[in-house]
């Protein structure tokens, strides 16, 4: 079964172009429907209309006069990506923090990926702290998204080695090359109906059923 993703971004979205490789290259049962931005220069909207996929920037600017604009906002964001038949949603360097308007609309589909091992250094400039801390390994983590930042649980995790003479630059091109590897995988595990989930802990399930069929995705709990 094709996974129909919509992809929020911010800024390059490398990590949206992993994904799109993925798909290119059959390892990743996906289609993405749509592709949003906070950024009306987020290079992520031209990645997406070099493949013919919507690109939509959506401006925060008319929510301000909002009540709440954040949640103004996600509902706003929630109706698009409904309205492109989306059943799950990437957050590929989106730096907006989703509130649960978004997140009560697709309940244990929404995933990011952070630049650490979670749950150490959640929040920005992730790689930052984990030089300043004197961390000897880092990496990244996918997970699901949930209503409290960078806390939901881990479905798949990482690791590069800090080395001496890292900056804050070759350290995180060193995680985006991994996080390129991760973020499809999660994915297709998901594409795939393979994550259970029990209480914090995320299960990857064998590849096939007994009966030799692949399972279906509803067994997420």
């Amino acid at each position: 079964m094709t996974l129909a993703l919509g992809v929020l971004a911010s800024g390059r979205g490398s990590n949206f172009q992993a994904i799109l490789d993925a798909i290119h290259k059959g390892t990743l049962d996906a289609v993405v429907k749509v592709v949003l931005s906070n950024k009306s220069s987020a290079l992520a909207l031209e990645r997406g209309r070099t493949h013919r996929i919507p690109s939509i920037f959506l401006d925060p600017k008319p929510f301000a006069e909002s009540q709440d604009p954040r949640d103004a906002y996600d509902r706003a964001v929630g109706q698009v990506l409904h309205e492109h038949g989306v059943e799950a949603v990437v957050l590929a360097g989106y730096m907006r923090i989703v509130t649960p308007a978004l997140v009560r609309q697709f309940p244990w589909k929404i995933f990011n990926i952070h630049p650490s091992i979670l749950p150490s250094f959640p929040g920005l400039h992730a790689q930052r702290q984990a030089l300043e801390w004197g961390a000897k390994v880092s990496g990244c983590s996918v997970h699901f998204v949930t209503e409290g930042v960078d806390e939901g649980p881990v479905i798949i995790q990482m690791t590069v080695p800090v080395l001496e003479d890292d900056t804050e630059e070759s350290l995180s091109a060193r995680i985006l090359e991994q996080e390129h590897v991760a973020f499809p995988k999660a994915l297709q595990w998901f594409a795939q109906g393979r994550l259970a989930r029990e209480g914090r802990r995320v299960t990857v399930l064998p590849s096939r059923d007994r009966e030799g069929e692949a399972p279906e995705r509803t067994n997420i709990l």
